[in-house]
């Protein structure tokens, strides 16, 4: 897993640094004009580990977090 940040340049996503192999699945979070997103070293290696938990198949469906989410209430 890895994060980059890059612009737009005409219409296509020019990435910083070193390149991605060819054939990189990405996913791409778009900032508004004037907003920021940041994030703390501890947070990005929690959101880390949380996609590495789904790539595991570490995962809840939407019915049953639904219902844990019911019983917490």
């Amino acid at each position: 897993m890895r994060v980059a940040t890059g612009r737009v340049v005409g219409g296509k996503v020019v990435l910083e640094g070193e390149p991605l192999a060819e054939g990189s699945v990405v996913t791409v979070v778009a900032r508004e004009d004037d907003e920021t997103f940041e994030v703390s070293l501890v947070e990005e290696r929690a959101l880390l580990e949380a996609i590495a938990q789904a790539d595991r198949g570490q995962v809840v469906s939407w019915e049953t977090l639904r219902e844990q989410l019911r019983r917490s209430a």
